[in-house]
């Protein structure tokens, strides 16, 4: 499959720094895909949250940086929202339009906030998103495990409805192969 941008939403520092499910997994798997998909120019989008003022995430403070360990380059694209949603009132849909991106891999957090709405909105707005397997996460909340939410939606909300769940593996063997 032909990959034309890798989108990382918001992977920032006071989120991992609050150690979401599975935290170190996820961080390692994102990066094999950052460096897969630089080795391949793919693009690399970078959504960031502003959660206003004196918010954790509020903007331009600490927690509101993209983590250290993932941080983008000067090539990469970053893009700002304030709501759940990266296409809401951002110009990422204006970004993938003249990069003519169709297909779309997906990666970061929360699973069951913007996460999942954007994944949604992105399937919605006719791409073919591709979520790589362990590449989610969220927290434990007073409803679910962490590790429930993110199967969940790995395997019964997005796999074959708004995306395509598959290994980090076949991602990095499908980009490695185009080259």
């Amino acid at each position: 499959m032909n990959y034309d941008a890798l989108i990382i939403i918001d992977m920032q520092i006071a989120l991992v720094e609050d150690h979401p499910y599975n935290e170190r997994l996820i961080i390692e798997n994102i990066k094999k895909l950052i460096e897969v998909s630089r080795n391949n120019d793919v693009p690399i989008v970078y959504i960031q949250h502003d959660g206003g003022t004196g918010d954790e995430l509020e903007y331009g403070s600490e927690g509101w940086k993209i983590y250290k360990e993932i941080e983008p380059e000067a090539d990469d694209k970053i893009i700002d929202k304030q709501y759940n949603s990266m296409f809401y009132q951002t110009k990422l849909q204006e970004y993938l339009k003249s990069i003519h991106a169709k297909n779309l891999i997906l990666c970061g957090m929360q699973s069951e906030y913007c996460f999942d709405v954007s994944c949604k909105v992105a399937f919605e707005n006719g791409y073919k998103v591709i979520v790589p397997k362990d590449t989610t996460t969220t927290y434990d909340n007073e409803f679910f495990k962490a590790k429930d939410l993110v199967r969940y939606y790995e395997e019964k909300i997005w796999d074959g409805r708004y995306a395509d769940v598959v290994s980090v593996e076949m991602i990095v063997q499908e980009l490695d192969h185009t080259n």
